[in-house]
């Protein structure tokens, strides 16, 4: 272990790179769809190593000197980002003659704009380095604090990020509802690097110990959760979710709209006698063929539908008239509820929209090259304002997740609006069989296990599924599945508040680190 640290530490040019970058690389079969978590503990040490070796010029300013450990974390998170998102450049190809020409904006630009988060992580570790366990803290501090940040600047994407690595199944992911996903994300990194030690002994016996008790925490926290009395419900809710798996570069064909709104209607409709056992039926995001009001016979179609008293929960794109002479109607992805009537009696409008996929940033100058967003059917979509939760059944109170806003964790505030229930409606048809439905799966899933409620999810071609407050699998549906998923959700139509001050933990954990390093380096600096 000595010999291969000290090859990795006096590597210089292009085979520090090549190890960085396929360090990052390799850290992507920690996400799912792989879930092959041990291998960050071969991809975090070579981190270190590097590291260690990122002296710089000797007449380098500080500024120049960190040059160095920003080129190794920038190279990692180039070869992670671009192995963990190229499948973004398959939703390019839906509609190829427009958006073909952004491919590798797709596949190289994305990750390298990422990759300086991860730059910025090794920058700010090596700000803090010293020895033994120190650097191991300062390395959780950079990339605890660099993915708060990636999660939070220019609308954030808090994709892949680290803290899933460690999460791969229910059994842990119970800390996440006590750390929250910030803290996950130095916990995780302080762990996997601790293999270093292993090479120069400095702490061994300390830092192993540390990442002993940590996993050993981890692992008992989610056992304990998962092995205690279920959490009293005194209600539930029967839902029937559609998967109806539409091609998307069909989705919105005006020859295939009745065709489309027929098998969405032919799989709600159950075969046998248990229609009316069914309390919601749930459409995927942007399910209805129509704008939410522009067919009224498409309305009356799914009160016919509908057995008396249930409700269509369904993803539809709701248009408002221009509200001043000359401007054009704003349209918004929305989700809707629709009664036996074929009445519209609540609609919630998605808040973070996708840049570039669902609206364009400086609109005005990428109008001008006659460059629309990648969903630009209706000229991109507006923001909704407020998010509130719908009502349904008996006491159900639904927090309404609309694609993507399902991964950051700074949206998912359900006692805000008295929800009992996440409800995650995405159509990830644009990606395909790929890695990307099986990310966003995941993200859903620990989404529920921190809000410590039962989720809803119905995706257009998968993955559908109800998942409990622990993160387990009710039922769901595999990727390019068809048909009608029947599972019961089990609430509490008055949960308790949630009195875990989960971001106050995770800013503290990383403040911890953030202060083992500084302590460590300042002790070291006195040694010398």
């Amino acid at each position: 272990m000595e010999r291969l640290a000290g090859n990795i530490v006096l590597m210089w040019g292009w085979r520090r790179t090549l190890v960085a970058l396929l360090s990052g690389s390799a850290l992507v079969l920690a996400q799912a769809p792989y879930d092959f978590f041990p291998v960050g503990f071969v991809c975090f040490p070579l981190i270190v190593w590097l590291i260690d070796g990122a002296t710089g010029e000797p007449r380098d300013t500080v500024f120049g000197r960190l040059r160095a450990a920003f080129g190794i974390g920038w190279w990692f998170g180039l070869g992670y980002f671009g192995f963990g998102l190229w499948w973004v450049g398959k939703a390019l190809m839906v509609d190829a003659e427009s958006h073909a020409w952004a491919l590798p904006f797709a596949v190289l630009g994305i990750p390298a704009l990422l990759a300086i988060f991860y730059g910025l992580a090794t920058a700010i570790a090596r700000l803090f380095w010293s020895d033994g366990i120190g650097r191991i803290a300062a390395l959780a501090f950079g990339f605890g604090v660099a993915e708060w940040l990636r999660a939070t600047l220019f609308t954030g994407f808090p994709w892949l990020s680290m803290g899933y690595a460690a999460m791969p199944l229910p059994l842990l992911m119970q800390s996440v509802h006590l750390v929250g996903l910030f803290g996950m994300n130095a916990l995780a990194v302080f762990v996997f690097a601790m293999p270093a030690l292993l090479a120069d002994g400095k702490h061994l016996r300390a830092g192993l110990a540390a990442a002993a008790l940590l996993a050993v925490a981890h692992v008992g926290y989610g056992a304990a959760r998962l092995t205690a009395p279920p959490d009293e419900t005194d209600a539930t809710l029967s839902v029937r979710i559609v998967q109806p798996s539409i091609a998307q570069d069909g989705k919105w064909d005006p020859a295939q709209r009745e065709a489309i709104l027929k098998r969405l209607i032919d799989l709600s409709i159950a075969p046998d006698e248990t229609q009316a056992s069914v309390d919601v039926v749930v459409w995927p995001e942007t399910a209805l063929p129509y704008l939410l009001a522009e067919r009224a016979q498409m309305l009356v179609d799914i009160g016919e539908m509908l057995a008396d008293g249930q409700e269509l929960l369904v993803g539809a794109v709701r248009s408002e008239a221009a509200v001043t002479p000359g401007a054009a109607a704003r349209y918004y992805n929305a989700v809707a509820a629709i009664n036996d009537r074929g009445e519209i009696v609540d609609a919630v409008d998605k808040v973070h929209l996708v840049p570039f996929g669902e609206y364009l940033p400086l609109k005005p100058l990428f109008d001008a090259f006659g460059i629309g967003a990648i969903a630009d059917t209706f000229g991109g979509f507006f923001p909704g304002s407020v998010r509130h939760a719908i009502a349904v059944g008996d006491g159900a109170r639904l927090l309404p997740m609309i694609c993507y806003e399902i991964i950051f964790p700074q949206l998912m505030r359900p006692a805000e609006v008295g929800a009992n229930v996440i409800v995650n409606l995405t159509n990830d048809a644009w990606f395909g069989d790929t890695p990307g439905p099986y990310q966003h799966f995941r993200q859903a899933q620990v989404r529920a296990v921190e809000a410590g409620l039962p989720m809803i999810r119905a995706a257009n071609n998968g993955l559908s599924a109800v998942v409990d407050e622990k993160g387990r699998i009710v039922d769901a549906f595999g990727l390019d599945a068809v048909g009608a998923l029947d599972a019961t959700v089990a609430y509490r139509t008055r949960p308790p508040a949630d009195t875990i001050p989960r971001r106050s933990i995770s800013l503290a954990t990383i403040l911890f680190f953030a202060t083992l390093a500084c302590g460590m380096s300042v002790g070291l600096r006195l040694r010398l």
